[in-house]
């Protein structure tokens, strides 16, 4: 499972520079040109690191990180990208929130180097899958969509991880069953599992009643719907 990086920075040469060099580490990148796009794209896509442009047009990166202190989600890592190069700058924005702090010019490699080390230190929290704003911490038996906490039984939580880690794959209901109950807890029905997908239904579609993540496939069972 690949982790994912937040890029935003207004200079499209330098987010290309980083997303090439990142990549080639086999990091999911996504990016953002300023603080309106990295706020939809953190919500989007809940990245483990943000490599964030200090001085960035309309929203600054200090008020994108004021923004991103008053989430729910707040186990994401933070890197400052500046040419701010001050030891009183260096403190102010590590006060700020930030994890680390980088000054413009900067060599790729030892950003990638900051990158690991980084998430060395925090990468226990970036257990999660993601798909189109719904995100699942298995460690953590959190689930989140779009940044708002969701509760789920422990049924339901098994079942959503699953069909996650098996997005746009058919599962039969015989499947379903085996890992939800496995170990025989009590007999379970295939009424059983499509009465557990229906609440699911209620807790994670726009309308559940016309299902867009998770649909029905009939004479199958069941497909998570992922982009």
């Amino acid at each position: 499972m690949k982790q994912t990086i937040l890029v935003v920075e207004d200079d499209k040469m330098i987010r290309d520079l980083v997303r090439i060099y990142l990549e080639r580490q086999d990091y999911e990148v996504i990016e953002a040109s300023d603080g309106e796009e990295a706020k939809t794209a953190f919500l989007t896509y809940h990245p483990c690191l943000i490599i964030l442009d200090r001085m960035l047009p309309n929203i600054t990166g200090e008020q994108f990180l004021e923004w991103l202190q008053e989430q729910e989600n707040k186990d994401v890592s933070v890197i400052l990208l500046s040419a701010m190069a001050r030891i009183d700058d260096r403190i102010e924005g590590l006060r700020m929130g930030a994890d680390d702090y980088i000054t413009k010019p900067f060599d790729p490699n030892e950003l990638v180097a900051h990158v690991e080390a980084v998430l060395r230190r925090t990468g226990q929290f970036c257990q999660k899958i993601v798909h189109d704003g719904l995100c699942i911490k298995p460690r953590k038996g959190e689930v989140l969509l779009h940044d708002a906490s969701i509760h789920l039984t422990k049924h339901e939580f098994r079942l959503l991880y699953y069909f996650m880690q098996h997005p746009n794959v058919v599962l039969s209901r015989e499947q379903l069953m085996d890992e939800i109950y496995p170990y025989a807890e009590q007999d379970v029905s295939d009424r059983t599992i499509d009465a557990h997908i229906k609440k699911l239904r209620r807790k994670i579609e726009n309308n559940p009643s016309m299902p867009e993540r998770i649909q029905t496939v009939r004479g199958m069972g069941y497909k998570f719907a992922s982009k």
